[in-house]
C-alpha cells in the first residue's frame, strides 16, 4: 500500500498545534505557580510582622506546598515553628531539608545549626550537642563551640566545659582564661567532696595556670587551706586575693579574720580591715572586725563596738548597717524597745539583703560565681543589692 505523502502534510501542522497549545498551558501554570507562591510568601511575612503566627505558619505551609524545592520557605517555617514552642514540627522540617540531595553545603550547615537549635530548646541536649558536633569546620563552627560551651556548663560537665574553652581560645576566638579557670575550681570543689584532696589539688593548680590573678582560685585554695588546718595558708592567700581583687573581699572577710586568728594574725588582719572599712564600708568588714576583736587579749570597751556600727551607718545608711548597731551592746532600760526595732527592721531588710546579677537580674541570698538564672560568670557582685 502506497504511503499518501498527503496525509503528512496535513498531519504535520496539525501536531504541531497540539505541541504548541500544550506548551502554553505548561507555561502559563508554571507563571501562575511562580506568581502565587510570592504571593503566598509575602502574606505569610506580612501575618508574622503583624504577630498573627497562627495565620502566618498557614500561609507559609501553602507557599511550601506549592514550591517544595525552595530552602527559604522551609527555614522560615522551621524557624516559627521553633518560636511557636512547635519543636517537634520545627525539627521534622529541618530533618526533611538535611535529606534532600541537591541541598548546598551552605544550606545543610545552616540546616544542621537549626536543628541543633530545635533540640536545645526541647530539651533534648544530648542531641543538641551531637548536632552541634555535626558543624565543626563549616562556617557555624565558632557558634557550634560556643553552643557546647554552654551545654556543658549547663550539664555541669566542667572538664568537657574546660576543653571546649580552651579549644576555643586556642582559635584566637577571644580570652576564656577566667571562663576556664572557674571550670577547674568546680572541678577542684568536687575532688575535694568527693574525699580525693590530690585531684582537688591538681585541679587548682590548673586553674591558677589558666587565670594567674583570678579571685576564685585564691578563694578556693584558702578554702581547702582551712579545711586541712593550715589557718597560715589561708591567709596568705586572702591577703593574695586583696592584692589582686579588693572588691571582692568583703566575700570572705570573715573567712579572713578566722585565718587570722588561727594564725596569729590578728593585729594585722584588724589594721587591714580598718583600711577597707575606710575604702570600700560594709556590714561584711564590721562581722570581720568583731570576730577579731573577740579574739585580743585586752576585750575592746563597749563604745568602741557601739562607734564602729554608727560610723558605717552614718556612710552607709542601709537596713544592715542599722541592724548592725542594733546589735551592738546597749544599756539595759533600752534592750526591750531596742529588740521590736531590731525585729522590724529585719524584716525590712530580709528582702534586700540579697545579690542580683547584673546581666539577668536574677536575685539570691547567696553569692554565685555562675548565675543560676542566665548560666552568666562572674555577674554577681560583692556586695549586696542595699549596698550598691
Amino acid at each position: 500500500m502506497d504511503f499518501d505523502l498527503q496525509w503528512l502534510l496535513i498531519g504535520l501542522p496539525i501536531a504541531f498545534a497540539f505541541g504548541w497549545i500544550a506548551s502554553r498551558i505548561d507555561i502559563g501554570q508554571w507563571k501562575r505557580a511562580q506568581r502565587e507562591a510570592p504571593k503566598a510568601y509575602f502574606q505569610g511575612l506580612n501575618l508574622l510582622l503583624n504577630e498573627q503566627h497562627d495565620k502566618a505558619i498557614d500561609a507559609f505551609i501553602e507557599a511550601v506546598q506549592r514550591d517544595p524545592d525552595t530552602a527559604d520557605l522551609h527555614f522560615a517555617l522551621g524557624n516559627l515553628f521553633r518560636r511557636r514552642g512547635e519543636f517537634e514540627r520545627a525539627v521534622r522540617v529541618h530533618q526533611h531539608l538535611l535529606q534532600r540531595a541537591d541541598l548546598g553545603a551552605a544550606d545543610r550547615a545552616r540546616a544542621q545549626h537549626a536543628l541543633a537549635q530545635d533540640f536545645v530548646k526541647a530539651g533534648l541536649l544530648d542531641r543538641a550537642e551531637q548536632a552541634y558536633r555535626e558543624l565543626e569546620g563549616t562556617d557555624f563552627d565558632i557558634e557550634s563551640r560556643l553552643a557546647r560551651l554552654s551545654l556543658a556548663e549547663r550539664a555541669r560537665d566542667w572538664r568537657t566545659a574546660a576543653e571546649v574553652a580552651a579549644r576555643l581560645e586556642a582559635s584566637g576566638t577571644g580570652s576564656y582564661a577566667s571562663r576556664i579557670a572557674h571550670h577547674w575550681c568546680e572541678l577542684s570543689l568536687q575532688a575535694s567532696d568527693a574525699g580525693d584532696p590530690n585531684g582537688a589539688a591538681d585541679a587548682l593548680r590548673r586553674a591558677r595556670e589558666a587565670a594567674p590573678h583570678a579571685p576564685r582560685p585564691l578563694i578556693v585554695a584558702a578554702r581547702l587551706a582551712t579545711q586541712k588546718g593550715d589557718a597560715a595558708g589561708a591567709f596568705m592567700h586572702y591577703t593574695e586575693l586583696l592584692q589582686h581583687a579588693p572588691g571582692l573581699f568583703p566575700l570572705v572577710a570573715s573567712d579572713y579574720a578566722t585565718a587570722a586568728i588561727g594564725s596569729g594574725q590578728v593585729e594585722a588582719a584588724r589594721a587591714t580591715i580598718e583600711r577597707r572599712m575606710k575604702e570600700q564600708p560594709s556590714v561584711d568588714l564590721l562581722h570581720a572586725m568583731r570576730l577579731l576583736d573577740g579574739a585580743l587579749p585586752t576585750q575592746p570597751t563597749v563604745p568602741d563596738v557601739g562607734e564602729r556600727a554608727q560610723s558605717l551607718l552614718h556612710v552607709q545608711p542601709t537596713l544592715s548597717a542599722a541592724l548592725a548597731v542594733l546589735d551592738a551592746p546597749m544599756n539595759g532600760n533600752d534592750e526591750q524597745a531596742l529588740r521590736d526595732v531590731r525585729e522590724a527592721v529585719a524584716l525590712a531588710a530580709r528582702p534586700l539583703q540579697r545579690y542580683r546579677c547584673a546581666a539577668c537580674g536574677f536575685e539570691a541570698p547567696q553569692h554565685f560565681w555562675q548565675c543560676p538564672g542566665c548560666l552568666s560568670w562572674d555577674t554577681f557582685p560583692a556586695q549586696r543589692i542595699e549596698e550598691l
